[in-house]
């Protein structure tokens, strides 16, 4: 069995549940331990070592973790990877810099992770959740990644409910991505004003 056949199997057979819970922002997720401790038995039964590495890289002024997630197969020495990037942020409340670093580095890691055994963030189609999901997402258009990341960088635990409260959900994932874009331009609008 090549390597390419190995990865195929495997990201059909992993699960990798979202076992963790967020009681700020009220959602469930996983990192990338959960990811590896899902991985640990294919390691075995398809003769594959997976290796994760990280750098630091400089792009312009700002620090950006580079994680690599290989698999090899212990056969046939091949190998196929995948890479994700993940931005180091000026200043955390609460975290010195090696925090902000490992902070950075884990995010960067779960997403290679997620890009190399096709695990993704929607729920399983033949749960009452996905359908309930689906139909939200046909009557708004819900908020991209991208947008949800700004929310939960701009937005602390004072600002949190009182945003949410005005758009009248009750978790961040549930806004639409017109009220995602109005939150992100005002708070950064009152953000500047207070510096």
């Amino acid at each position: 069995m090549t390597l390419l056949e190995k990865l195929q199997k495997i990201q059909f057979e992993m699960k990798a549940p979202k076992n963790l819970y967020n009681s700020f922002g009220k959602y469930k997720y996983r990192n990338a331990e959960s990811i590896l401790e899902a991985f640990k038995p294919f390691g075995e039964k398809y003769k594959v070592i997976l290796v994760m590495s990280d750098d630091i890289v400089n792009v312009g002024d700002r620090y950006y973790i580079k994680a690599v997630a290989t698999l090899y197969d212990s056969e046939s020495k091949d190998a196929i990877g995948n890479t994700s990037f993940a931005r180091e942020d000026f200043d955390k409340k609460g975290m010195d810099s090696s925090q902000i670093t490992g902070t950075a580095s884990s995010y960067a890691r779960k997403y290679a992770l997620n890009g190399l055994f096709l695990l993704d963030d929607t729920k399983d189609a033949d749960t009452d959740e996905f359908h309930k999901e689906t139909e939200k997402k046909a009557e708004a258009q819900k908020l991209t990644d991208e947008q949800f990341d700004a929310i939960c960088d701009l937005f602390d635990e004072t600002s949190m409910p009182a945003m949410l409260k005005y758009f009248g959900v009750k978790e961040a994932s549930e806004l639409t991505e017109e009220q995602a874009k109005k939150a992100i331009t005002q708070r950064k609008k009152t953000l500047e004003g207070n510096k």
